[in-house]
């Protein structure tokens, strides 16, 4: 039996997020063919779909209209910007009482950079949540469980979502590889540009394949389909003893798939908020085998 993953806060996100901002220079002709086709793909839907998914054909409709922006630079900003942080954030993770939870914490909090979810990334917002980084809540209970499953992994996938937060999910995984100097670990980015999330160029700039096996996944989703993925990245997720999953894509994908996946992200929409029953902005740390 498929997930139903598809439901009408999604429906009316979609809508109001590609109906609303088509471009003036359109004759009216052309208006009208943008939005009938926008509300062909998401009316044609099945509800076994997620969000990306829906998006990547959406994305694929608008290039005929040549409507796609190119994140490349928002990216290299994004990803320099975190960097002229790294050291300073590493240097607090180190100082904590516990420096792999310390790490979760800044890795959450870089979810923040997300084009995909909301209009504007504002970087005053971002500096505060970075700082406030130390303050989020994360369930004793379940974050003990993480730690001891991060002890004993032998294979870790690591999915990343976003430029930028990439610098903070390599501050986690070298507090990982830290607590736990056996482990393999392999992370997983984009195979295809999508919004602002990483590729293997952006985990690059930012030096991660210097620090572990790095692979794109084959699709231009903003997300983690497991059926359309490489053969090699589902194999990687397939056997791994613990998957890290950052953002709110991969969680729209992935989740009640009965794999062992801590996912780890910030509530950047009404739908989540309300799903958690938290203020939006809020961290998410949570394993599958949770989920309601």
């Amino acid at each position: 039996m498929s997930i139903e993953r598809l439901n009408t806060q999604c429906i009316l996100c979609l809508l109001n997020k590609h109906l609303k901002d088509i471009p003036n220079i359109f004759s009216s002709a052309k208006k009208l063919e943008y939005t009938q086709g926008i509300l062909k793909i998401i009316g044609n839907a099945d509800i076994s779909m997620s969000a990306p998914e829906i998006v990547e054909q959406i994305n694929e409709f608008k290039q005929g209209f040549g409507e796609i922006t190119d994140f490349a630079e928002i990216k290299r900003f994004y990803n320099n910007f975190l960097m002229n942080y790294e050291n300073e954030i590493e240097v607090d993770i180190l100082n904590s009482d516990n420096s792999l939870k310390s790490a979760v914490k800044y890795a959450m909090a870089g979810n923040y950079i997300d084009f995909g979810v909301m209009e504007n990334v504002d970087k005053q917002k971002l500096k505060e949540t970075l700082a406030n980084a130390p303050k989020i809540t994360i369930d004793k209970t379940e974050f003990e469980s993480f730690e001891e499953k991060i002890k004993n992994a032998k294979n870790i996938v690591y999915l990343t979502d976003n430029c930028g937060e990439i610098v903070l999910d390599k501050l986690l995984i070298k507090q990982i590889l830290r607590l736990n100097k056996a482990v393999k670990i392999n992370v997983i980015v984009r195979g295809k540009p999508v919004l602002n999330d990483c590729t293997i160029e952006d985990a690059k700039q930012v030096g991660m394949d210097k620090l572990v096996t790095v692979i794109g996944n084959g699709t231009a989703i903003a997300g983690t389909v497991l059926d359309k993925i490489s053969p090699e990245a589902k194999s990687l997720i397939d056997n791994a003893d613990l998957v890290i999953s950052k953002g709110q894509g991969n969680f729209e994908t992935l989740h009640h798939t009965g794999k062992n996946i801590y996912y780890l992200f910030l509530c950047k929409c009404e739908m989540f908020a309300q799903r958690f029953g938290v203020d939006k902005f809020t961290g998410i740390f949570i394993n599958d085998s949770k989920l309601f």
